[in-house]
This record gives C-alpha cells, sequence and structure tokens, in this order.
C-alpha cells in the first residue's frame, strides 16, 4: 500500500500528481530548489524538502538524496513526473534497492527504451514496423553521412538518448551534414551526456501520432486510445488532440496493437506511450517509447474518463488494470495547448519575468487548467519556460475547437512573452480546422501564421493609446493607484487646455522589437468629457473611457469594449477575447545622442552558457553564417552574422555564463 508519496519533480506535473494523491487519502512530500522555495507544489504537499541550489543538477536530479529525504521521511513510493528522473533506470533500481516503490516501469524497461538504437532493434525483432535508418554503433562521420547519402535527403539526426526535441537536427542536403552532426552531438551531451546519434529517413508529411498504453504486473495490457500530436516547433509538440482526427478504427486498432506488442517485448508495467510517424498512405513507424506519463496525457483522461495518475498509482500497488479494453470507450474530443513564456515572433526564445498578471480561464469539466505556478511567480532560466497546460472537451472536434479558442481568449498574462496569440492563430487557421496535420505544419504555414500580427496590433492602437493615457494621468505605477494624489497637478493633465495652444502629441508604444505610432489630438473636451481624436495612419478614431483597478472600459467611435490590464514598471499588457498584447510606451525622444555601437544584434537573448565559436577572431564570415552558439533553458540558440564581415572578438569563452543582454563579440561590417 501506498499512504506516503514523494513527487520527485516540479512544477504542474507535480501539483498534478499531487492532486490524485490527496483524492487517495495519501500523504504527500514535495522536493524543492532554492529557486522553487515558494512554489506551487511545495505549498501543495504536506511536507517538503529542500535539494539544494537552482541549477537541475544540483537539486532536481540529486537520485541519491532524494532517496535520502525519502527514507528519513517514511515514504513508501516516489512518483518522478516526466523529465529530469523520470526515465533514469538507475534512480529506479536505488528505489528498488531501498525498498521504496518507484511509480514507473521496472529499471529495464527503462534501460531497453532509453536508447533508441537499442529500442529499434528490439522492435524489429518484435515485428513493429520501424523508418528506414542507421541505428549501428559506429559513429564516426563517415559512416553516419554514407548513411545518409545511401538513405536519400532529407534525413533526420537524432540523439540516442534524446527526447523533447533535443539533439534532433533536419538535415536537407549532403552540405548542411557535418555542422548539423556537430550541432546536434552538442546539445546531445549538454542535455543527456551522451552524443550518440541515429540517422533516420525524414518523412515530408509525417503525423505525429502516439499510443497511451498501461500494463500491469499481472500480465496484462490496455491502450488507451491515440494522440495527434503533430503540431509542433522545434521538434516540441505545441497542441495536441484526442483522438487523432481522420483516423480510420482499423488503423487505430492496429496501431494500438502494435503499441501493446512493443511494450510487452521488454515485460512493461505502468503508463508509457509509444510514438509513431503516421504516413499519407496509412502506413505507420515507431519512434520511440516514452517510459513514463506524458505532458499531453490531459487529453486521453478527457475522452476516457480515467485518471491515469490513479492508474499508475493502483497498478504500482500491485493490482490489476483498473479495465479491459473492452471495457474502455472513447467519447468525444479533447485538446490541450501549452501556455509558454516564449516569444513565437522570435524564433520561439524562451522568455524570462514575473508573472504580474496570471488570470487562467474559468474551470469546469469542459475546461482545465493544469498548472504549477500563481501569479507573481518567476519564470526562471533554469527550467522549461511551461507555465500552464489548457485543456478543453467537446463533444465533436469542431465544438472540442471553439471552445479551445474561447478559452485561450480569457487566458491573460502579463510579465512575460507568451504563445497565447500563436495558439490562437493556430486553433484558428483554416489548415488545421480542415484538420490537416503534419509534423512541419508551422513551417509549411510559417508566414499565414505570423502575417496577422502587425495588423492585429495596429487595430488594438487607439486602445493601446487610452490605456496609455489614462494610466499617465493617474500615476507611474499601479501600485501607487491613487487618483486623488494626482489629479491636481497640471503634470499629470491629459486635458485639451495648455497655455499657448491646443496639445497634441504622438503615442508610440513598443510590442516586441517593433514600434507602432498614434497620434493624439486633445480637443474634445478635456478632463470631464475624457475624449481623444487618436489617429492611426489614415484612420481617425474618437476615444473615451475609464480605468479601475485592473479593468480598462474602452469607447471606441461609439463601440464599447472591456479589457483587463496590468501595468508594471512602464511595461503595459492589455486582454480581452480579442487582444493579447504586451507593449511599453516610448518615452517622447529629446535629441540625445545616439550611442549605438552598431553591435545590437550580438547582445545575449538571456541568460545562459556559451557553448562554442564556430569562427577565430579574424575570420571573414557571410550574412546569415552561424558564428556563436550559447545554451539556455534546455535549449541551443545560434548567433548569425547580420551582414558580410569580421568577427574581431569575442567576450566570452565556451564554458563561461553570460547575462541576458551582455554584449557576446566585437563585429565589423565588410563595408564598414
Amino acid at each position: 500500500m501506498i499512504n506516503k508519496l514523494l513527487v520527485a519533480n516540479r512544477g504542474e506535473i507535480a501539483c498534478r500528481v499531487m492532486k490524485t494523491a490527496k483524492l487517495l487519502g495519501i500523504q504527500t512530500v514535495a522536493v524543492y530548489s532554492d529557486a522553487d522555495a515558494n512554489a506551487r507544489h511545495v505549498a501543495m504537499a504536506d511536507e517538503a524538502v529542500n535539494l539544494g541550489p537552482a541549477p537541475s543538477k544540483e537539486s532536481y536530479l540529486r537520485g541519491d538524496l532524494i532517496i535520502e529525504h525519502a527514507k528519513t521521511l517514511g515514504v513508501d513510493a516516489i512518483h518522478p513526473g516526466y523529465g529530469f528522473l523520470s526515465e533514469n533506470a538507475e534512480f529506479a533500481n536505488l528505489c528498488k534497492s531501498n525498498n521504496i516503490i518507484f511509480v514507473g516501469p521496472p529499471a529495464s524497461a527503462i534501460e531497453a527504451m532509453g536508447s533508441k538504437s537499442a529500442a529499434k532493434r528490439i522492435m524489429e525483432e518484435a515485428g513493429v514496423p520501424l523508418v528506414p535508418g542507421y541505428h549501428g554503433d559506429d559513429q564516426q562521420e563517415s559512416t553516419l553521412k554514407k548513411s545518409a547519402d545511401e538513405m536519400g535527403y532529407p534525413v533526420l539526426l537524432k540523439a540516442a538518448a534524446g527526447g523533447g526535441g533535443k539533439g534532433m537536427r533536419q538535415v536537407w542536403n549532403e552540405s548542411e551534414f557535418t555542422q548539423a552532426l556537430n550541432a546536434a552531438k552538442r546539445e546531445s551531451m549538454a542535455s543527456f551526456g551522451d552524443d550518440h546519434m541515429l540517422v533516420e529517413k525524414y518523412l515530408t508529411r509525417p503525423r505525429h501520432v502516439e499510443i497511451q498504453v498501461f500494463c500491469d504486473s499481472h500480465g496484462n495490457g490496455v491502450y488507451l486510445f491515440e494522440r495527434d500530436c503533430s503540431v509542433q516547433r522545434r521538434h516540441q509538440k505545441i497542441i495536441e488532440e484526442a483522438p487523432a482526427p481522420n483516423m480510420s478504427q482499423e488503423i487505430r486498432e492496429r496501431m494500438g496493437e502494435a503499441a501493446i506488442l512493443a511494450a510487452k517485448a521488454i515485460n512493461y508495467e505502468g503508463a508509457g506511450t509509444v510514438e509513431f510517424l503516421l504516413d499519407e498512405d496509412g502506413s505507420f513507424y515507431f519512434m520511440e517509447m516514452n517510459t513514463r506519463l506524458q505532458v499531453e496525457h490531459p487529453v486521453t483522461e478527457m475522452i476516457t474518463g480515467e485518471d491515469l495518475v490513479q492508474w499508475q498509482l493502483s497498478v504500482a500497488e500491485g493490482n490489476a488494470l483498473p479495465k479491459t479494453q473492452q471495457e474502455l470507450t472513447l467519447n468525444g474530443h479533447s485538446f490541450e495547448a501549452r501556455i509558454y513564456a516564449e516569444d513565437p515572433a522570435n524564433n520561439f526564445l524562451p522568455s524570462t519575468g514575473t508573472l504580474h498578471l496570471l488570470q487562467p480561464p474559468e474551470q469546469s469539466s469542459l475546461v482545465r487548467v493544469d498548472t504549477g505556478v500563481i501569479q507573481g511567480d518567476e519564470v526562471s532560466v533554469y527550467y522549461d519556460p511551461m507555465i500552464a497546460k489548457l485543456v478543453v472537451w467537446g463533444e465533436s472536434r469542431d465544438i472540442a475547437l471553439k471552445r479551445l479558442l474561447h478559452a485561450l481568449g480569457d487566458y491573460h498574462i502579463a510579465g512575460v512573452t507568451t504563445n497565447i496569440e500563436f495558439l490562437k492563430r493556430v486553433a484558428s487557421f483554416s489548415a488545421f480546422q480542415a484538420a490537416e496535420l503534419t509534423t512541419t505544419f508551422v513551417d509549411k504555414h510559417n508566414d499565414a501564421l505570423f502575417a496577422e500580427v502587425k495588423r492585429d496590433t495596429q487595430a488594438k492602437l487607439p486602445a493601446m493609446a487610452l490605456l496609455a493615457i489614462l494610466h499617465r494621468r493617474l500615476g507611474k505605477s499601479m501600485d501607487v493607484f491613487d487618483k486623488h494624489s494626482h489629479e491636481s497637478s497640471p503634470w499629470f493633465t491629459t486635458g485639451a487646455w495648455r497655455a499657448n495652444s491646443t496639445y497634441k502629441e504622438q503615442v508610440t508604444v513598443l510590442v516586441g522589437e517593433e514600434e507602432f505610432h498614434a497620434k493624439v489630438n486633445h480637443t474634445l473636451g478635456g478632463e470631464t468629457s475624457e475624449a481623444w481624436e487618436v489617429v492611426v495612419g489614415d484612420n481617425t478614431f474618437i476615444v473615451s473611457g475609464s480605468i479601475n483597478n485592473h479593468q480598462l472600459r474602452a469607447n471606441i467611435n461609439g463601440i464599447e469594449s472591456r479589457y483587463t490590464f496590468a501595468v508594471k514598471d512602464d511595461e503595459f499588457g492589455l486582454f480581452n477575447q480579442d487582444t493579447h498584447i504586451n507593449f511599453s510606451v516610448v518615452a517622447p525622444s529629446h535629441g540625445d545622442d545616439d550611442h549605438n555601437n552598431g553591435n545590437s544584434n550580438f547582445d545575449a537573448p538571456m541568460n545562459g552558457t556559451i557553448v562554442a565559436h564556430l569562427v577565430k577572431p579574424g575570420e571573414q564570415v557571410k550574412k546569415g553564417e552561424p558564428i556563436l552558439v550559447m545554451e539556455a533553458m534546455k535549449m541551443e540558440h545560434s548567433i548569425t552574422a547580420p551582414s558580410d564581415g569580421v568577427v574581431d572578438s569575442f567576450y566570452f569563452e565556451p564554458g563561461e555564463l553570460v547575462d541576458g543582454g551582455a554584449l557576446l563579440l566585437e563585429f565589423t561590417n565588410a563595408d564598414s
């Protein structure tokens, strides 16, 4: 029996596991790093212990320390969540040797699937279909390249010990192979301590479809249908859904049976996911098996009505599976959208900062939010930047999709850049609504998915200008939001009266790195009417309104709208169903000298570590050529040359930590 459960993880998955444990009357123990001392999962647990400094290798990856605390606290079982130690066979064995239940598969199953190359061999022997590729031990570049040349480009380089898109590169032609291989090896070594690579034929129009499997220690195994996870960026999933659209019952059964075959080939126990590539002709190929609970497991829970964490805990106690294959039913449709702190317009670069406003949609049996953060928490550089998982259910795909879009419109976050607007564009995009899904969906529709950003921003400029004007009238910070302390001062007056002329101004807002301009004429009645003329391009708007707490009432050309907003240190967030914009107001220029040294392209995008210099000081480079690689938030980021020129010097050596905004190198343009 499990009476006390330690959750060896953080964030939303730790909270998710604890929620079910509490429903079952199981005591919970949280572990945390110094950075997570005030985290939500710590507050949820009955007990909590500190593991050490923020870096995961000094805290959440300290299996020995976690076992020590578990023994001290009399823990019966450890749930590893996903990531960190969840697929670490050594940790599973450590639990077993200390008579602690590991809520997951046997170490032997983790080992079998932990190496992609070994997993391919096992699956081949079991009769599970495989994508053509090289999975051998000879890791010489010449051997890997020969395999790629023979199977034909494009090919996919994959880290044998990888996951989550780490150590993975597409290679479209022979000339790209060496650079892509070196980058994949570096990223794999940094993420997994292993740079063993696989080479596989890259299918150009595949779907990523995975099967949720469950096995017990009594020889029983079932599949809980499938999920389509094709919409991805950087090989990481964005929106998942269940069941997979346009999936015939015949393919569903064949794929489910193949997944059970794969699980039984390694004597699997517990929750697992077998991932397949599904081609246009209905053929499918084994990719990998994840020996843990998946991030996207909630969509399976929504269409089956089953609690998969409860199943995990029951199987870990030695019980038989709660249901047989015949007893499992598929009902309706579900979507999961991953809410990330990242900037889609800047190659999905992770964003760090404090969540000054965190307002999720109202939850119900139809709308679910799995999160590990609350308002005021920090998204740090140390961990994955996922804020939450938004999950919805509907009687059909169309109904579920409408519900997803409405819930995304009600999700309001300020303090960091998020992907919410991008998720809305994807979910409302015609090809997505028509379920024309492939793993290259984002790349294929890149221009269309990003074309709306500027137009949407322009359309919201009157409301943004109104908010900026009203906020300035009441003070510079919501923390001193006392109208009466400022309204008598002429410096806070936004009316039309001036000593010598009608007051006119230009309001300039910065959204991302792009400026937008609105001309404001204060000619419509001054303080009492609070109405202004706002000119955006060739369009003129009459605007008025008021603010109260974090609500903006805006009347624009006679149409009234209501928004939620947040302000912190002159950074604004403006939200409603149709608007999710973070912006700042640019102060008017007073003719100060521009001290820009021309190196702004070489500022570190965020805190991170220098990985490699790809050229030598004094070396000529071409526009677009990678010249430096840095690692941040578990991902590599390349700094490229903005033009032909020469790298004069590097300011940081490989292995050194750098702060966001730090100048990384000195560069001279060829035409300077």
